[in-house]
Parts: structure tokens; C-alpha cells; sequence
């Protein structure tokens, strides 16, 4: 099966590598989406990622596999195909609301400058809330993160990036597993779901 890999902010393809050998050793074709949060806007990278898709899926089935801000411009993207929707959706540490993190740092000037309009739209509530998500969607949550009173979470669960309550929705399905947010890629539990649900699929008419 063609399955499309996004990373996420302030990450290269490179990110996605161990993930897209892991699969492409059991015979999928995968394909790695690259683009520069600082240099591009939301709109343009979504089109250009739909584009990506269609060309690559035609009319065969596919899935998708996005990274934290990734998820977004999938959300975005997906909304922009006319035919042919992924069979599976899988969303690696996505942020489903506007985040506390990126709600702290779009103050600065400096993480402004790194992440453009992208890491401004991750701390706006209306818009993270406009996203649609697509059907046949998993989303992965990691609960790796470091707890104690002091720390910016406290006790609560999170991915050292996105607290556990940010990675909730009310629609698809929720995976936790014990990996923080950087890395939550590499972890083997996230591919072993993501493999048996992608073989249930293959063998589905």
C-alpha cells in the first residue's frame, strides 16, 4: 500500500526515516512530504501536500501517517481532495486543540520567527477547532512525558510537548502509548498498531 509520511514542526523528512524503512521492509511504497514552517503558509503547504497525494495514490487505496503539526496540514489537505480519501488516517502526538505550549511561546518574537503563521494558527482555539477530521482516523497519544508538581504539566499525563487532554477529540480513535513527543515515531508499539490495522485494511475488499 502507498502510505504518505508528514513530519512535524521545527523536524525534517528525516524524522520519518526509521518508520518508512520499518514499513517499506514489509512491502509498502512510502513516501516522505517535506516542508519549512518559517517559509511556507498553511494554505499553500496543504495544497501542495494534497497534490502530493493525489499523484502518488491515483486511484488505488492509501493511508496517511502524520507527526504532530503534520496532522494539521493533513487535516487541511485531506479537506482538499475531490476523490479517492485515505483508507486509515494515522496521527502521531497531534495536537487536537490549541496547546499550551504554542499558546506560551506565540509571545516571542523568536518563535514567531522559527514557526510563521503555522505555530501561530497551533495557539488559536476557533481555528484548531475548524479542522475536520477525517474518517478512519487513529490518533496516537504519548504519555512519556516527565510529571512532577513543579513542572509545567504537574502530575498530568503529557508527551513532554502536549498534555494528554490536548491530544483529545471527540471523534477517532485514541491510542495511548508510553513515548514522548519527538520521537513518538520511533516507537514500536505506534508500528505494530499501525501495521496490524494497515494489514486489516489490505485484506479488507
Amino acid at each position: 500500500m502507498d502510505i504518505v509520511l508528514i513530519h512535524g514542526m521545527g523536524r525534517t523528512p528525516a524524522s520519518m526515516l526509521i518508520l518508512k524503512r520499518r514499513l517499506a521492509q514489509l512491502g509498502h511504497r512510502t513516501h516522505l512530504f517535506g516542508y519549512a514552517a518559517w517559509a511556507e503558509n498553511l494554505d499553500s503547504v496543504s495544497a501542495r501536500l494534497a497534490r502530493r497525494i493525489a499523484q502518488v495514490a491515483g486511484t488505488q487505496p492509501y493511508a496517511v501517517i502524520g507527526h504532530s503539526l503534520g496532522s494539521v496540514i493533513l487535516r487541511r489537505a485531506l479537506g482538499k481532495l475531490t476523490a479517492n480519501p485515505p483508507r486509515h488516517c494515522f496521527f502521531l502526538a497531534p495536537p487536537m486543540r490549541a496547546c499550551k505550549a504554542a499558546r506560551f511561546f506565540s509571545r516571542y518574537r523568536l518563535y514567531r520567527a522559527l514557526t510563521g503563521e503555522m505555530g501561530g494558527l497551533l495557539a488559536d482555539e476557533s481555528f484548531m477547532q475548524s479542522l475536520p477530521l477525517p474518517p478512519n482516523t487513529v490518533i496516537y497519544a504519548g504519555t512519556g512525558g516527565p510529571r512532577a508538581n513543579w513542572l509545567p504539566f504537574g502530575n498530568q499525563a503529557n508527551d513532554g510537548i502536549l498534555a494528554l487532554d490536548e491530544v483529545a477529540n471527540d471523534g477517532g480513535e485514541r491510542v495511548e502509548v508510553a513515548a514522548s513527543h519527538t520521537f513518538i515515531m520511533n516507537s514500536r508499539a505506534v508500528f505494530d498498531d499501525i501495521v496490524r490495522r494497515l494489514a486489516t485494511i489490505q485484506s479488507s475488499p
